[in-house]
């Protein structure tokens, strides 16, 4: 959506969407990269990154006044991830709520 909006030759000559979507990028890089977190060989916020992507392309979208593409972009992101929830919860059972027990914080005397 972002390279989409940026091609769109509806502005003047002084300007470029692109220089503006190239901004947008940058900063919502550094938001999503501090979404994820990474815990042993788990990785946590992908989705959480993802939706901020999102949520700035749809900004973008509004703000450039393609409101019909964010509603429906919009439509399109709830739609898959609410049927992609029954799923997760089918093929990965275990990863929700689960705590990973560290050997070092076991006491000898409990066992």
């Amino acid at each position: 959506m972002f390279t989409g909006l940026g091609l769109m030759p509806v502005y003047g000559p002084g300007i470029d969407p692109t220089r503006i979507a190239a901004q947008i990028v940058t900063g919502v890089g550094f938001l999503g990269a501090g979404a994820i977190l990474r815990e042993g060989g788990d990785v946590h916020g992908l989705t959480t990154a993802a939706s901020i992507w999102v949520a700035a392309a749809l900004g973008m979208a509004a703000g450039f006044g393609y409101y019909a593409v964010a509603v429906f972009a919009t439509a399109l992101v709830i739609a898959t991830l609410v049927g992609l929830r029954p799923l997760e919860a089918r093929f990965f059972r275990g990863r929700k709520n689960r705590r990973r027990t560290d050997p070092l914080d076991i006491d000898p005397s409990e066992s």
